[in-house]
């Protein structure tokens, strides 16, 4: 099989006790290339790797000095292109709310919703209803809280790993220096004639104060009230 390669990124930095992140890239196509974040959550010695990102050899390096790759916990259907690497790598098992439709193989050895045991303490999944693929979020529930997600809500605090065609064109698509509501996952997600506004109402009764996504930047606090402000843009009338 043939694996997908490393990208730029950042060292691991630890943002909460035992949680840390990764800011990286990924290549869309032969002429943008934009950010690409990972989470990694450490229990008891095991790690947990949200929508990961195949690292380089310094950087597998650095992840081994953490503890033992356990597992792959895909929020988003259409991150997955580094797992077949990472589960064939590190014998990890691949966890998700449900198939991708985008990335079908592998196929997640554990299917979990949001009743399902986290293996790490101090966490729930909330998960969209209502979407044309599964998505979920994770709740980080200490320290103010600390919201993951995917592509549903990304923060863009600078264009830092993006290349510069992706700089110039990324306000003008939709995603200005701000926190926001994916505009083309929003759009890729609503079944027609539909809304998933409420969904992101409650995804607001969380209690957060930090947000982490698949893209853009770490956003330490004050991001409930801007991830309000992103829902109210997304579907004002």
């Amino acid at each position: 099989m043939t694996y997908t390669s490393a990208s730029a990124h950042d060292p691991i930095e630890e943002i909460q006790p035992d949680v840390f992140m990764v800011r990286g890239s990924v290549r869309l196509n032969a002429i943008l290339r934009i950010t690409r974040n990972m989470v990694i959550i450490r229990h008891e010695g095991d790690l947990t790797l949200v929508d990961p990102i195949r690292l380089s050899d310094a950087g597998e390096e650095q992840l081994s000095k953490l503890g033992s790759v356990k597992r792959i916990l895909r929020l988003g259907p259409m991150h997955g292109m580094d797992d077949p690497y990472l589960i064939e790598r590190f014998r990890a098992e691949l966890w998700a709310i449900g198939e991708s439709q985008t990335h079908p193989e592998p196929k997640p050895d554990v299917l979990i919703d949001t009743e399902s045991p986290l293996p790490f303490p101090d966490a729930r999944l909330f998960g969209f209803a209502g979407l044309k693929q599964p998505e979920s979020a994770l709740l980080i529930q200490r320290e103010g809280g600390l919201l993951i997600t995917c592509d549903s809500i990304q923060n863009y605090g600078d264009y830092r790993f993006n290349n510069l065609p992706a700089r110039l064109v990324m306000p003008w698509i939709g995603f200005p220096k701000t926190t926001l509501v994916g505009p083309l996952w929003l759009k890729m997600m609503t079944a027609e004639g539909g809304s998933l506004e409420s969904e992101f109402r409650r995804l607001l009764e969380l209690e957060f104060d930090s947000l982490i996504s698949a893209h853009g930047s770490l956003l330490r606090s004050g991001a409930h009230a801007a991830v309000e402000a992103a829902v109210d843009r997304a579907f004002k009338s």
